[in-house]
This record gives C-alpha cells, structure tokens and sequence, in this order.
C-alpha cells in the first residue's frame, strides 16, 4: 500500500479504517457489480445468500470466466484455506459458508488448504502448535456443511507427497524480487515464507494438474488475500493452467470497533470465537462496540450508525438471513426506535443457538475429517505443466 494512505492491508497486516472502494482500485480488481449477481443467481437456479447480496463481497477478479464456463457446462473448482494459529471466530466461516453455496448450487468440487507451515513460518509459532490447531480448524471448517463426496483437503505438512512436485514448477517461475515487491519481505525473513507463495499456488492448479485438462478456480477470500494471488495469476498461463478467478469481502469487524475480527494482535474481547462459553459470549456481546448515542434520549430522537456498528456487522452477514428483518432491523436503528441494549438482547439467542448447532455438527465430521486429507501423490508424471507429463 502506498505509505500517505491512512489504512493498510497485506495478508499480513490490516489496519486503519479501510476505504474498500479506493483499496479496490488500488488493487486493481472489479467492481461486483447487480449485472453479474443477477447472472449467477440465475444460472443457480437459486436466491443468492446475504454475504452477496448485502455487499460484503463486493470485488472480483475474472467471476464472469467462471459463470461463462458453467453455463456451457463446463465443470470449475472452489479453493479457499485457513492459516492455523489459534481457534476459528464467527468471521472466519464467512469464505466457506460461501463456498458450500456454490457447491450445493452450482455442483462445484471444493479444495481445503490447511497451511499449518505457514502459520509457524510467519508467527514463529512451533510446528506441532500449528499443526494441532490446523486440525482443530479443519473440524470447525467441515462442520458448514459440505458435499463429503465433492470436498478434499490439504494440510500441508501432511499433503507434501501430494503437492511438491506441482509446487517445484510453480516456484521456478516466482522470482524473490516478486515476492519482495508485493509482501515487503526483509533480510530476515524466513526462507519459508518466500516459497510460501509458490505452496499457496498449488491448490489453484492442483485439479487441472491431475485431470490433464485445464479446471477453472474460484477462490472467495478477505481481499487482503488478493497480494498472493495476484502473482498466483501472473504465472499461470506459463504453466499451461488458467488463471484462478476471486470474489473478495469486505473485512469483518471486531467487537471492539475499527478492527478488524482477528485471533491475533488484538484483545480477546474483539473476536466472537466458536469454542468460547455461553457465558463469555454474552459478555463479550453485552459489551461490543455500537453505533449508538451517548444517551437514549439522543439515540431515540437522533437514531444510531448501523455502519460502524460490530452488532449491525453480526445481524448483516450470518445472523438475520431474511432480508426484510434485516432491513427491519436497519430501518430501526437508523430512526431510533431500537436500541443497543435491545438490538443486543435479540442477537444474543442467535449467535448461542448457532454456536450450539455449529459444535454439534463439528462432532459429527471427526473421523471424515481424516480420511479427507489428500497424503498421496497423483499417478507418476515428469511434468507440473498443464500437459500430461
């Protein structure tokens, strides 16, 4: 990011108040534009969910390459990942709860990367922490709901077999000046770090490598995401494979204001985490940021800011999935007619029944969970191109 902006975000980094539509330009990506939703919403046969439609995914890269191939008919791929450091927040689901969408309408095969290396590179987290939350994640992340027989894993430290040879090839076309330029990287950063990017790749190829046959990718990320595969983009023609296409969201707000929900670098009452207790999710509820006014009698003649509210941001993405109580909601809070502490008190038995339902159906994939990492590697080949080697 240029340094006179007054927010930043990498993939390593996100702070400041974030101006998405000058990030999105700044990045050089498309606007989500109602034309290219009412498309996919036609061709799924089916209402798109809230994450689209409210605007929380609002940039992309190449979607309309991805409808254009389904409706000749043609098969595409889903690839979205976790780096592991610590427990899962409601926020994280945001990506694969968009994913089990287009697989459950659209028929899409999806691709889970675990990247418990990275995370140990980048946090100087031990290896063994990494991994043990990697699979604590994984339960998290198969416990949306996905299609058992159209979903595979990666877990790199255990996946290696499988996806060196294709990282081998990807890496010889990244150079380190690449790298440099887009993360900022120092002279004393890990060397694991710089062949993360090529590591990071491979999930995006992975299924047209083993087809023989070019499969288009359709990654939905935070697009403080975009960095990495923007050069994931650059070299993909020089391997023989198409350039993975993205749907980017929005970052989504802490509990405690402008930052954004985040297991690290912030205090633990910022992030709603899926592991926490009933009584610690009320607390954390009870307190969160608002949009309100300092008094009730203000906030009834004056009304409250629903976009800087972290309850709003709860309500908008995962929480009010009808439309009209959502704009209900809104409507309410704008004029003053509801209150924090009553739009608090309605969203408390939401996020507790959802958490309750989520650890239930997280007990139910354990032992799916195993046999889904891909440990093996594909038939012999002497080529990571997109040609039968």
């Amino acid at each position: 990011m240029p340094p006179e902006e007054s927010f930043r975000v990498t993939p390593y980094e996100v702070r400041g108040r974030i101006d998405y539509e000058r990030l999105r330009e700044l990045f050089g990506t498309q606007s989500l534009t109602p034309e290219l939703l009412e498309r996919l919403g036609q061709l799924a046969h089916a209402p798109l969910p809230p994450l689209l439609t409210r605007g929380i995914y609002y940039s992309h890269r190449d979607l309309g390459a991805i409808l254009d191939a389904h409706a000749r008919g043609e098969p595409f791929f889903l690839y979205s990942g976790r780096g592991p450091s610590g427990p899962l927040h409601t926020s994280h689901l945001m990506h694969f709860e968009l994913c089990r969408w287009f697989q459950k309408h659209l028929g899409a095969e999806m691709y889970i990367q675990i990247t418990d290396d990275e995370k140990s590179w980048a946090r100087g987290l031990p290896r063994e922490e990494t991994t043990r939350w990697g699979y604590e994640n994984l339960l998290d992340i198969l416990a949306v709901g996905f299609d058992r027989a159209r979903t595979h894993v990666i877990f790199d430290t255990r996946s290696i077999g499988a996806i060196y040879p294709l990282a081998v090839d990807v890496a010889r076309r990244i150079n380190f000046s690449n790298v440099k330029a887009v993360f900022g990287f120092k002279p004393s950063t890990s060397i694991g770090l710089i062949f993360y990017t090529a590591l990071q790749s491979v999930p995006c190829f992975y299924p047209s490598w083993i087809a023989h046959r070019p499969v288009l990718c359709l990654i939905p990320c935070g697009i403080d995401q975009d960095p990495h595969f923007r050069l994931t983009r650059d070299i993909a023609e020089g391997l023989g494979f198409p350039k993975p296409s993205l749907v980017h969201s929005q970052m989504a707000p802490g509990l405690q204001g402008d930052r954004a929900m985040s297991t690290t670098g912030g205090p633990e009452e910022n992030a709603l985490y899926l592991s926490d207790p009933p009584p610690v999710v009320e607390r954390k509820i009870r307190n969160a940021f608002t949009g309100g006014r300092a008094t009730i009698e203000e906030q009834r003649r004056l009304g409250a800011n629903p976009d800087i509210c972290s309850i709003w941001a709860l309500w908008r993405t995962k929480f009010a999935p009808d439309d009209r109580e959502f704009a209900q909601i809104t409507q309410d809070c704008r004029s003053g007619a509801l209150l924090c502490g009553d739009c608090k008190a309605n969203l408390l038995p939401r996020v507790q029944g959802f958490l309750k339902d989520h650890a239930r159906e997280r007990e139910k994939v354990r032992s799916w969970a195993e046999s889904t990492i891909l440990e093996s590697p594909p038939g012999p080949r002497t080529s990571g191109t997109g040609t039968p080697g």
